[in-house]
Protein backbone atom coordinates (compact mmCIF):
# COMPACT_ATOMS: atom_id res chain seq x y z
CA UNK A 1 0.00 0.00 0.00
CA UNK A 2 2.81 2.40 0.86
CA UNK A 3 4.52 1.68 -2.46
CA UNK A 4 1.29 2.33 -4.38
CA UNK A 5 0.79 5.62 -2.56
CA UNK A 6 4.30 6.74 -3.41
CA UNK A 7 3.80 5.83 -7.07
CA UNK A 8 0.85 8.19 -7.32
CA UNK A 9 2.45 11.10 -5.54
CA UNK A 10 4.41 12.10 -8.63
CA UNK A 11 6.97 14.84 -8.39
CA UNK A 12 5.68 17.78 -6.33
CA UNK A 13 8.53 20.00 -7.55
CA UNK A 14 7.38 19.66 -11.17
CA UNK A 15 4.81 22.17 -12.38
CA UNK A 16 1.72 20.91 -14.19
CA UNK A 17 2.19 22.53 -17.59
CA UNK A 18 0.71 19.86 -19.85
CA UNK A 19 -2.78 21.34 -19.86
CA UNK A 20 -1.65 24.58 -21.47
CA UNK A 21 -3.37 26.94 -19.00
CA UNK A 22 -0.07 28.49 -17.90
CA UNK A 23 0.98 29.09 -21.50
CA UNK A 24 -2.41 30.55 -22.37
CA UNK A 25 -2.38 32.83 -19.33
CA UNK A 26 1.11 34.18 -19.93
CA UNK A 27 0.58 34.62 -23.65
CA UNK A 28 -2.85 36.20 -23.16
CA UNK A 29 -1.65 38.74 -20.61
CA UNK A 30 1.49 39.64 -22.56
CA UNK A 31 -0.34 39.90 -25.88
CA UNK A 32 -3.12 42.01 -24.38
CA UNK A 33 -0.68 44.37 -22.68
CA UNK A 34 1.68 44.86 -25.63
CA UNK A 35 -0.96 45.10 -28.34
CA UNK A 36 -3.21 47.53 -26.49
CA UNK A 37 -0.59 49.90 -25.12
CA UNK A 38 0.86 50.02 -28.63
CA UNK A 39 -2.56 50.75 -30.12
CA UNK A 40 -3.34 53.41 -27.52
CA UNK A 41 -0.05 55.25 -27.98
CA UNK A 42 -0.22 54.98 -31.76
CA UNK A 43 -3.83 56.16 -31.82
CA UNK A 44 -3.05 59.04 -29.47
CA UNK A 45 -0.08 60.05 -31.63
CA UNK A 46 -2.22 60.01 -34.78
CA UNK A 47 -4.88 62.26 -33.24
CA UNK A 48 -2.53 64.76 -31.59
CA UNK A 49 -1.93 67.01 -34.58
CA UNK A 50 -3.46 69.97 -32.77
CA UNK A 51 -1.45 69.28 -29.65
CA UNK A 52 -4.50 68.11 -27.70
CA UNK A 53 -5.52 64.45 -27.63
CA UNK A 54 -9.22 63.65 -27.28
CA UNK A 55 -9.14 61.31 -24.30
CA UNK A 56 -12.63 59.98 -25.00
CA UNK A 57 -11.57 58.70 -28.44
CA UNK A 58 -8.45 57.04 -27.06
CA UNK A 59 -10.46 55.56 -24.21
CA UNK A 60 -13.07 54.16 -26.61
CA UNK A 61 -10.40 52.73 -28.91
CA UNK A 62 -8.56 51.11 -26.00
CA UNK A 63 -11.66 49.51 -24.48
CA UNK A 64 -12.95 48.33 -27.87
CA UNK A 65 -9.56 46.82 -28.73
CA UNK A 66 -9.36 45.09 -25.34
CA UNK A 67 -12.79 43.49 -25.67
CA UNK A 68 -12.38 42.55 -29.33
CA UNK A 69 -8.88 41.20 -28.77
CA UNK A 70 -9.94 39.13 -25.76
CA UNK A 71 -12.87 37.63 -27.69
CA UNK A 72 -10.65 36.87 -30.67
CA UNK A 73 -7.95 35.33 -28.49
CA UNK A 74 -10.46 33.12 -26.65
CA UNK A 75 -12.16 32.00 -29.87
CA UNK A 76 -8.82 31.26 -31.50
CA UNK A 77 -7.60 29.20 -28.55
CA UNK A 78 -10.88 27.24 -28.37
CA UNK A 79 -10.79 26.42 -32.08
CA UNK A 80 -7.08 25.56 -32.02
CA UNK A 81 -7.24 23.29 -28.97
CA UNK A 82 -10.45 21.62 -30.13
CA UNK A 83 -8.95 20.88 -33.54
CA UNK A 84 -5.76 19.60 -31.92
CA UNK A 85 -7.69 17.26 -29.63
CA UNK A 86 -9.74 15.96 -32.57
CA UNK A 87 -6.55 15.20 -34.50
CA UNK A 88 -5.14 13.39 -31.47
CA UNK A 89 -8.34 11.35 -31.22
CA UNK A 90 -8.03 10.39 -34.86
CA UNK A 91 -4.41 9.32 -34.43
CA UNK A 92 -5.32 7.26 -31.37
CA UNK A 93 -8.10 5.52 -33.31
CA UNK A 94 -5.72 4.72 -36.18
CA UNK A 95 -3.09 3.44 -33.77
CA UNK A 96 -5.61 1.23 -31.98
CA UNK A 97 -6.64 -0.26 -35.31
CA UNK A 98 -3.01 -0.99 -36.16
CA UNK A 99 -2.49 -2.63 -32.78
CA UNK A 100 -5.40 -4.99 -33.39
CA UNK A 101 -4.53 -5.75 -37.03
CA UNK A 102 -0.74 -6.06 -36.67
CA UNK A 103 -0.01 -6.98 -33.05
CA UNK A 104 3.30 -8.69 -33.82
CA UNK A 105 4.73 -5.73 -35.72
CA UNK A 106 3.48 -3.26 -33.10
CA UNK A 107 4.97 -5.36 -30.31
CA UNK A 108 8.36 -5.34 -32.08
CA UNK A 109 8.07 -1.59 -32.60
CA UNK A 110 7.35 -1.01 -28.92
CA UNK A 111 10.23 -3.28 -27.87
CA UNK A 112 12.56 -1.27 -30.12
CA UNK A 113 11.43 1.94 -28.38
CA UNK A 114 12.18 0.41 -24.99
CA UNK A 115 15.63 -0.63 -26.16
CA UNK A 116 16.29 2.96 -27.22
CA UNK A 117 15.46 4.00 -23.65
CA UNK A 118 18.20 1.73 -22.36
CA UNK A 119 16.42 -1.57 -21.64
CA UNK A 120 18.11 -4.82 -22.48
CA UNK A 121 16.70 -6.68 -25.48
CA UNK A 122 15.23 -9.39 -23.27
CA UNK A 123 13.59 -6.96 -20.84
CA UNK A 124 12.31 -4.78 -23.70
CA UNK A 125 10.64 -7.77 -25.34
CA UNK A 126 9.07 -8.90 -22.05
CA UNK A 127 7.79 -5.38 -21.27
CA UNK A 128 6.41 -4.88 -24.78
CA UNK A 129 4.53 -8.18 -24.73
CA UNK A 130 3.10 -7.38 -21.29
CA UNK A 131 1.88 -3.97 -22.44
CA UNK A 132 0.36 -5.41 -25.62
CA UNK A 133 -1.84 -7.82 -23.67
CA UNK A 134 -4.22 -4.89 -23.18
CA UNK A 135 -4.81 -2.97 -26.46
CA UNK A 136 -6.51 -0.05 -24.70
CA UNK A 137 -3.49 0.43 -22.46
CA UNK A 138 -1.05 -0.31 -25.26
CA UNK A 139 -2.45 2.46 -27.46
CA UNK A 140 -1.78 5.01 -24.71
CA UNK A 141 1.82 3.82 -24.41
CA UNK A 142 2.29 3.96 -28.18
CA UNK A 143 0.83 7.46 -28.29
CA UNK A 144 3.26 8.69 -25.65
CA UNK A 145 6.25 6.97 -27.24
CA UNK A 146 5.53 7.69 -30.91
CA UNK A 147 3.79 11.08 -30.83
CA UNK A 148 4.88 12.52 -27.50
CA UNK A 149 1.21 12.85 -26.51
CA UNK A 150 -0.62 11.90 -23.36
CA UNK A 151 -4.27 11.24 -24.29
CA UNK A 152 -5.19 11.25 -20.60
CA UNK A 153 -4.01 14.86 -20.17
CA UNK A 154 -5.17 16.74 -23.23
CA UNK A 155 -5.86 20.47 -22.71
CA UNK A 156 -9.45 21.53 -22.09
CA UNK A 157 -10.44 23.97 -24.87
CA UNK A 158 -13.04 25.76 -22.75
CA UNK A 159 -10.62 26.21 -19.85
CA UNK A 160 -7.90 27.53 -22.17
CA UNK A 161 -10.35 29.90 -23.86
CA UNK A 162 -11.56 31.31 -20.53
CA UNK A 163 -8.00 31.77 -19.26
CA UNK A 164 -7.02 33.53 -22.49
CA UNK A 165 -10.09 35.77 -22.37
CA UNK A 166 -9.51 36.89 -18.78
CA UNK A 167 -5.75 37.38 -18.97
CA UNK A 168 -5.85 39.19 -22.31
CA UNK A 169 -8.59 41.52 -21.07
CA UNK A 170 -6.70 42.22 -17.86
CA UNK A 171 -3.44 42.96 -19.65
CA UNK A 172 -5.15 45.07 -22.30
CA UNK A 173 -7.08 47.21 -19.80
CA UNK A 174 -4.06 48.22 -17.72
CA UNK A 175 -2.80 50.89 -20.15
CA UNK A 176 -6.36 52.19 -20.57
CA UNK A 177 -6.65 53.15 -16.89
CA UNK A 178 -4.95 56.59 -17.18
CA UNK A 179 -7.35 57.56 -19.98
CA UNK A 180 -10.31 56.90 -17.71
CA UNK A 181 -9.28 59.84 -15.54
CA UNK A 182 -7.48 62.20 -17.90
CA UNK A 183 -5.70 62.65 -21.20
CA UNK A 184 -2.83 64.33 -22.98
CA UNK A 185 0.85 63.72 -22.38
CA UNK A 186 0.28 62.73 -18.75
CA UNK A 187 -2.04 59.91 -19.75
CA UNK A 188 0.38 58.78 -22.46
CA UNK A 189 3.32 58.70 -20.06
CA UNK A 190 1.30 56.93 -17.37
CA UNK A 191 0.06 54.31 -19.86
CA UNK A 192 3.61 53.51 -20.91
CA UNK A 193 4.76 53.51 -17.27
CA UNK A 194 2.04 51.06 -16.24
CA UNK A 195 2.89 48.86 -19.23
CA UNK A 196 6.60 48.89 -18.35
CA UNK A 197 5.90 47.83 -14.76
CA UNK A 198 3.39 45.17 -15.83
CA UNK A 199 5.74 43.80 -18.51
CA UNK A 200 8.60 43.67 -15.99
CA UNK A 201 6.43 41.79 -13.49
CA UNK A 202 5.23 39.37 -16.18
CA UNK A 203 8.79 38.82 -17.40
CA UNK A 204 10.02 38.25 -13.87
CA UNK A 205 7.23 35.74 -13.25
CA UNK A 206 8.14 33.88 -16.43
CA UNK A 207 11.78 33.78 -15.36
CA UNK A 208 10.81 32.52 -11.91
CA UNK A 209 8.58 29.75 -13.32
CA UNK A 210 11.30 28.70 -15.76
CA UNK A 211 13.96 28.95 -13.04
CA UNK A 212 15.95 31.42 -15.14
CA UNK A 213 17.17 34.94 -14.46
CA UNK A 214 14.15 37.03 -13.47
CA UNK A 215 16.01 40.22 -14.38
CA UNK A 216 16.86 38.99 -17.87
CA UNK A 217 13.30 37.84 -18.48
CA UNK A 218 11.91 41.13 -17.21
CA UNK A 219 14.27 43.21 -19.37
CA UNK A 220 13.43 41.14 -22.44
CA UNK A 221 9.70 41.57 -21.86
CA UNK A 222 10.00 45.33 -21.37
CA UNK A 223 12.26 45.70 -24.42
CA UNK A 224 9.76 43.92 -26.67
CA UNK A 225 6.93 46.08 -25.34
CA UNK A 226 8.86 49.35 -25.79
CA UNK A 227 9.87 48.37 -29.32
CA UNK A 228 6.23 47.77 -30.26
CA UNK A 229 5.15 51.07 -28.65
CA UNK A 230 7.88 53.01 -30.46
CA UNK A 231 6.94 51.57 -33.84
CA UNK A 232 3.22 52.29 -33.43
CA UNK A 233 3.95 55.77 -32.08
CA UNK A 234 6.05 56.65 -35.12
CA UNK A 235 3.45 55.21 -37.49
CA UNK A 236 0.74 57.15 -35.63
CA UNK A 237 2.66 60.38 -35.96
CA UNK A 238 3.19 59.82 -39.69
CA UNK A 239 -0.47 58.97 -40.25
CA UNK A 240 -1.56 61.95 -38.17
CA UNK A 241 0.63 64.36 -40.11
CA UNK A 242 -0.66 62.94 -43.39
CA UNK A 243 -4.27 63.44 -42.34
CA UNK A 244 -3.61 66.96 -41.10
Amino acid sequence: MAKKTLEHQGHPDHRALAGGAVRAGVFGFSDGLVSNVSLIIGFAAATSGSGVVDASNVRLAGIAAAVAGAASMAAGEWISISAQNELVGREIALELRELKMNPVAETSELAAMYRQHGMSSEQASISAREVMTNPERAVLVHAREEFGLDPDHLPNPIQIAVVSLITFLFGAMLPVIPWLFGGGSNARSTSVGIAVVAAAIAGGAIGHQAERSKVTSAVRQVAVMLLAVTVTYLIGRLVGMGIN
